[in-house]
Parts: structure tokens; sequence; C-alpha cells
């Protein structure tokens, strides 16, 4: 339950990945709402739409830069903050993150206290 703690939806096909983010996240005092892919992840946004989105690129059926597209459709550009992160890190990349209104780009596998600073830069406890 969320108990005024700000709410972060992590969106990945891999579940250890998803575990590990969570526990860290959690320590750091935010509720955290897991999803295995795209279609998971839009129908915990109905839900309840989350303070940040963390959300991986490389998916199954629909990829981290289709689910971007379908929030920002639904919830308009840059109203609910969005982290990518995926194994492939390129300055292409970083730039594709930046245009299509991401607020982050991370590269896997990362350093869990860098995923959290820039959580907190985006999202203060």
């Amino acid at each position: 339950m969320r108990e005024g703690r700000r709410l972060i939806l992590i969106v990945d096909d891999d579940e250890r990945l998803r575990e590990f983010v969570r526990v860290n996240l959690e320590m750091e005092g935010y509720s955290v709402v897991e999803a295995a892919d795209a279609e998971q992840g839009l129908a915990a946004l109905d839900e309840e739409p989350p303070d940040l989105i963390l959300l991986d690129v490389m998916m199954p059926k629909v990829d981290g830069w289709e689910m971007l597209r379908r929030v920002q459709e639904r919830h308009g550009v840059g109203s609910i903050p969005v982290i990518m992160f995926s194994g492939k890190v390129e300055e292409e990349d970083l730039r594709n993150a930046a245009s299509r209104g991401a607020q982050g780009y991370i590269g896997k596998p990362f350093n869990p206290q860098q995923l959290i600073e820039s959580t907190k830069q985006l999202l203060p406890t």
C-alpha cells in the first residue's frame, strides 16, 4: 500500500532485475509496482498512475518505446516522468530517449546506486 509514499512502476521482462530494483527502491522509502511487460504496465497505469516509470526498452511483443508512446498518449508528454533502461547504450539511444520525452536513459547492467540517485533526482522522497 502507498501510504503517501511516492509510487514507482517498474516495467521489465526480467523478473530478477525487477525484484532487485524494487527491493533497493523500497529500502529508500518508495512504493513499487512491478509489471513483466508493456501490457501489464499499461494496466497498472490505469489502476493507479505512478509518480515515475522505470521502463526497459527491449521487451517481447510491445517494446519500451511503444509503451512510452502509449503512456504519453493517455497521460500527456512529461506528465509522468520516465527513465528508460537497456542493455544497448549508444549515443543515438540517449538522444532518442530525450527526443521522445524520457527524462533519463540508463544502460544495463547498471549500478543500483545510479538508478536510485536518478530516481531521487526526479522524485525526492
